[in-house]
């Protein structure tokens, strides 16, 4: 587990996802769509499930949160967790054991499909009724710190193992669970099949489905975490499965480091383009939106920020390019910053494989990002540096000839059109002039001679 120019059309369509995308996230968390009848509907005891098949972060703690306290308020008799996990956030964990040892509904955790790792391990060491389905394993639960890794004898590393260490032994006391081979999971990272962990004595039974479950539960005193013990008339029940919302299903798909970081990578150069191209929109717009959803990501994943501040330091480095004469070299650093940062944006730890960053392809966006940032940063500079071609400095120092006599005032030939002109000194026509002053319509010129 881890402790932590476009058309008018077009512009509007753009600033309306982004608002829309806004307000989806502001708004509140979408109640879970029930698959079955509830109990009133039925007449018969409900038995309430999810399903955790994922790594365990802020989202899914939300939705167990919500699923469980539709439970309560329905009236269900019993609520099962099915869980299929790598592991997950400590916080999100720990916000989820708090929620079950409180609720009113007794609490089964049913690891199933294929393991209960990490943080899904202190899960089904906390629920009211511990369940394994065959073929399934569950442990290899030392924590990580997000930061990266630290070395095993430091006091930091020292402390997130006691503490975690002595979270799972209260559990599982309370529990009247082993509470020594729970702690051998943490310090040890031992992991157990279901048979080794039914002897041992940190589950209740095995079981093959929720019908197995009910069916053992019937009549069965089931102890709360309280102390107290209730027995569940569970004749007849009704499964009752509640899905996860589409709102929420759509957010956790942005739980992914590799599209997390593509996300911040779009976002900056969206933002860069349309500051070094004022007026666009469109990427001005595309690059927030995509900022956006990398900030909602940021809650639910173990980002390191000093990743995030080499990625900020390059794009201020690419800024300054603009303003300060570096030949290159501020360009050249921000692409460092930006590889850098890609490079330790995410903690790469095996104990959470489902949040394993592709860092060949964030690298390869990051150089490529910072590339194009480059090449446009020193395009833009190099056209502030040009000369102006229309206007008044347009015409400063151009050659032309002239037309009449100036004795002084006259007429001459420059940029492709006929001007009136002055002069210091008389001019003869035909003889070659430079603009050297523009007043209105008038230019001030003086002959070239020897050309």
């Amino acid at each position: 587990m881890i402790r932590r120019a476009p058309s008018r059309a077009w512009t509007r369509g753009a600033a309306g996802l982004l608002a829309v995308f806004c307000a989806c996230v502001a708004a509140g968390p979408a109640t879970p769509a029930a698959t079955a009848a509830p109990h009133a509907a039925t007449g018969g005891p409900a038995v309430y499930t999810v399903t955790l098949d994922d790594v365990i972060h802020p989202l899914s703690a939300r939705y167990f949160r919500d699923s469980l306290q539709r439970a309560e308020h329905e009236g269900a008799a019993l609520f099962i967790l099915k869980l299929d996990t790598p592991g997950g956030l400590m916080d999100s964990m720990e916000d989820m054991i708090n929620r079950m040892t409180h609720a009113r509904v007794p609490v089964v955790v049913f690891v199933h499909g294929t393991k209960a790792a990490s943080a899904g391990f202190f899960l089904t060491i906390a629920a009211d009724v511990a369940v394994m389905a065959p073929g399934t394993r569950f442990g290899a639960a030392h924590p990580v710190l997000a930061i990266g890794d630290i070395p095993a004898d430091s006091p930091m590393a020292a402390k997130v193992e006691n503490d975690a260490a002595a979270y799972v032994r209260s559990i599982a006391t309370n529990r009247h669970r082993n509470a020594v081979e729970a702690e051998k999971a943490v310090r040890e990272s031992r992991a157990f099949t279901e048979q080794e962990a039914l002897k041992l004595g940190l589950i209740d039974f095995i079981a093959k489905d929720e019908a197995e479950i009910v069916a053992k539960l019937d009549g069965r005193p089931i102890r709360r975490f309280s102390g107290d013990t209730v027995t569940i008339d569970l004749k007849d029940a009704r499964v009752v499965s509640l899905d996860m919302s589409r709102r929420d299903r759509f957010l956790k798909v942005l739980a992914n480091p590799t599209l997390a970081a593509l996300l911040l990578f779009a976002g900056i150069l969206g933002l860069y383009i349309e500051f070094t191209h004022p007026g666009l929109i469109a990427p001005g717009l595309i690059g927030a939106i995509c900022l956006v959803l990398f900030v909602f990501a940021s809650q639910m994943l173990p980002i390191n920020w000093i990743g995030v501040a080499l990625v900020v330091l390059g794009c201020v480095l690419f800024l300054l390019e603009l303003k300060v004469i570096s030949h290159g070299a501020l360009a050249g650093g921000g692409i460092v910053c930006l590889v850098l940062g890609a490079l330790i944006l995410f903690p790469n730890s095996p104990e959470v494989p489902g949040w394993r960053a592709a860092r060949l392809l964030i690298l390869a966006v990051a150089a490529g990002v910072g590339s194009i940032m480059a090449i446009l940063s020193i395009l833009v500079t190099r056209i502030w540096r040009l000369k102006p071609l229309t206007g008044a400095s347009g015409l400063m120092d151009e050659r032309g000839t002239a037309l009449t006599d100036l004795e002084p005032d006259g007429r001459v030939f420059v940029h492709g059109e006929s001007w009136n002109a002055r002069a210091a000194t008389r001019i003869a026509k035909g003889a070659r002039v430079r603009v050297t002053g523009v007043h209105d319509l008038v230019l001030d010129v003086d002959e070239v001679r020897g050309s």
